[in-house]
């Protein structure tokens, strides 16, 4: 059987690794895939530079759209990230009946609804395991290998940046400034971390992973998206004082009314595996109703384990090159025809979850009762309490609480009395607490 020829574009650390390994581990992928899979033209930005990956029937071009064009190629890998031109790309290459794979997380979140519907029009294949976490298989996992089970939820450490940032402040007790500046020197995060730190990337991974999970069109703006820049070394300190750890977590969950689709940081009880998830791994969670819990954990980004997601893409595509369109595995795991389109996002307003409160508190008799009172009027149950003894000299101390799960919109209205008591000073801090249980 004659080769799939594969054309990249963008050979940079994924691109550059992704042919690392198909060139190191050719024979064992020729065995797997049923037939030979050869890179044969590559999209560069430095000609020169790219001289370095060159080899044997290898041609290498400053145009993108010279790859997407040429008959010859069979799969388009697209790895040069953002939105134009790679939409643009990845439409031409689908229009010219051509296989994708993709890494780009920020695009299928974004354009996926009509990327995949022109992939299925056309009876072309675009796969996207590297798009979410890295090496870990999370898409087939949950798209084929949970197949047989509702999905309730999934929560995942999906920003290797933003755990080795928390990470670091748990077990160096610096604040975030200082742990930012020293993951960008280690180069784990980059000169503008706003995409990681606001966890807008999460956001991009997380509404895939819920369309896949729930068999609904991907939606990011419907996410709630909410970053780590606020945290402090304080609130750190504090959640392990209580058994709990604090990770940036996205978190979709099925909900009698709707969907939750949410991305923040996250109290997780400390004997949770995924709490002990440290520095710039990944780890993912999915709830199933047959086989309950599984986590999956593995490097979230890097040369090679990205590489390894994008030529797993590249057997499956190359595997099912010739099937039906009919009988190959959906994009999002249900039939097209079968999405919920029709199924809501939850507004962060209607999300039910427990919380950590810290407030600045006048050390004082009276106070402990009349915020109570404001939860109880609320209707908001208090779990656990703790109150730092004041310093000698000092008139105010931190008060923290843990409370049972509420509304948010009932948590909002409460805030707003307590920061209005004169005993209170400034804004309570309220970090969003998940036990991840049943």
């Amino acid at each position: 059987m004659k080769p799939i020829k594969v054309g990249l574009l963008g050979l940079g650390t994924v691109g550059g690794g992704t042919l690392t390994v198909l060139r190191r581990n050719q024979q064992e992928i020729t065995r797997r895939a049923g037939r030979e899979i050869q890179v044969t033209m590559a999209a560069v930005r430095d000609l020169k530079k790219a001289q370095k990956h060159n080899g044997a029937g290898l041609a290498l071009t400053a145009d993108p759209f010279e790859v997407v064009d040429n008959p010859d190629i069979d799969i388009v890998v697209e790895l040069i990230g953002g939105l134009s031109p790679a939409k643009e790309l990845v439409m031409k290459a689908i229009e010219n009946g051509k296989h994708v794979v993709t890494a780009n997380k920020h695009l299928v979140a974004k354009h996926g609804n009509e990327i995949f519907a022109a992939a299925q029009a056309k009876g072309v294949m675009v796969a996207f395991e590297a798009a979410v976490a890295g090496g870990i298989p999370i898409i087939k996992a949950i798209r084929e290998g949970l197949t047989a089970n509702r999905i309730d939820w999934v929560a995942g450490i999906i920003n290797g940046t933003t755990n080795f940032i928390l990470s670091e402040m748990r077990e160096k007790g610096s604040g975030f400034d200082t742990v930012l500046a020293e993951a960008q020197r280690l180069g784990y995060a980059e000169a503008d971390p706003t995409f990681d730190v606001e966890g807008i990337d999460a956001a991009h991974k997380l509404t895939i992973l819920s369309a896949i999970a729930f068999g609904i069109p991907v939606q990011f703006d419907k996410a709630y998206t909410e970053g780590i820049t606020r945290l402090t070394g304080e609130d750190v300190k504090y959640a392990e004082q209580l058994g709990y750890r604090i990770k940036l977590l996205g978190i979709t969950r099925r909900r009698p009314n709707g969907i939750e689709l949410r991305v923040h940081p996250t109290l997780i009880p400390e004997k949770r595996l995924i709490a002990n998830v440290n520095g710039a791994m990944n780890a993912v969670l999915v709830m199933g109703d047959a086989v309950g819990p599984t986590l999956y954990y593995g490097a979230g980004a890097g040369a090679e384990p990205t590489a390894s997601a994008v030529v797993a893409d590249l057997v499956d595509v190359t595997r099912l090159a010739t099937a039906d369109p009919h009988h190959r595995v959906p994009h999002l795991a249900f039939q097209p025809d079968a999405l919920h389109a029709d199924l809501p996002i939850l507004p962060m307003d209607e999300v039910e979850t427990a919380y950590y409160l810290r407030m600045r508190v006048a050390d004082e008799t009276g106070v402990l009762a009349d915020i109570t009172r404001i939860l109880a009027d609320a209707d908001i149950s208090i779990d656990a309490l703790m109150q730092r003894e004041p310093e000698e000299g000092e008139a105010s101390t931190d008060l923290i609480l843990l409370t049972h799960e509420t509304l948010e919109k009932q948590m909002n209205s409460a805030m707003a009395r307590i920061e209005g008591l004169a005993s209170v000073q400034g804004k309570v801090t309220r970090i969003r607490l998940e036990t991840l249980g049943k």
